[in-house]
């Protein structure tokens, strides 16, 4: 493979992103690859680098089948929505996110110099696909068993904790509205505050506000799922106030 791992965002770094990771590769190139944005083959036509965005195809396929299996493993008793909309949560951007985060993902993207200026290594579209392509990575090098092991190291503990909230998991909405019901606190307002990116790969981003305050504000792939992250985080933090 020409992808030779010489590139100055990996630099004598592949040990430490793989170690971020939790996985050794037998091919290293497979990494570098799944670190590649489009934007820096693009510049470097005829040098034979492949992009993210096959390994991002295969590496979305893989999460849902092994989260779903998962989930069922955990709750098998429950209904197929229910485990539907734990699924969907736990395989979405705004969830997604915060595990590239984690293993300090954007230090280590390759880019071109356009999306460098422009903060590409910020970027939740971008940061979100290289999640997805190391997951396809591992895949490729290590078979499921390697897949499954990074997932369980990385969302592991968030599925075992829901068997505490099992009942309102996956609609934070309701159990949001619920909540203030009880509370007798003001019915929650979602606003949408941003649109960023391409019609075809949109961000938007929601503010929630409880009685003129903002309480929350995420950001999702359809204004749905920025209102549900935004009701967790809102929930989340209403929680750990006593009851007035």
């Amino acid at each position: 493979m020409s992808d030779a791992v010489d590139d100055r965002s990996a630099d004598g770094r592949i040990d430490e992103i793989q170690d971020l990771i939790g996985y050794r590769f037998k091919d290293p190139c497979l990494l570098l690859q799944a670190l590649t944005h489009r934007s820096y083959v693009n510049e470097r036509e005829g040098a034979g680098l492949r992009n993210n965005e096959s390994l991002e195809f295969l590496g979305d396929a893989i999460l849902g089948f092994l989260v779903g299996a998962r989930a069922y493993r955990l709750f098998p008793g429950s209904p197929e929505g229910e485990l539907s909309k734990v699924k969907a949560y736990l395989v979405s951007a705004a969830h997604l996110i915060r595990h590239a985060r984690a293993i300090r993902l954007g230090e280590f993207l390759r880019l071109g110099k356009g999306e460098e200026k422009t903060g590409g290594r910020n970027k939740r579209a971008i940061l979100v696909d290289a999640f997805e392509a190391v997951v396809a990575a591992i895949y490729l090098d290590g078979g499921i068993d390697g897949a499954s092991a990074f997932l369980e190291s990385r969302l592991g503990p968030v599925l075992t904790d829901l068997e505490s909230d099992w009942p309102n998991y996956g609609d934070f909405k309701s159990a949001l509205q619920e909540e203030l019901h009880n509370r007798a606190m003001p019915e929650p307002v979602y606003k949408t505050v941003d649109e960023v990116g391409p019609d075809h790969k949109k961000t938007f981003v929601v503010q929630l506000h409880i009685d003129d305050r903002v309480v929350a504000r995420a950001s999702g792939r359809s204004k749905k799922e920025a209102q549900q992250e935004a009701a967790r985080l809102a929930l989340r933090e209403l929680r750990q106030r006593p009851e007035e």
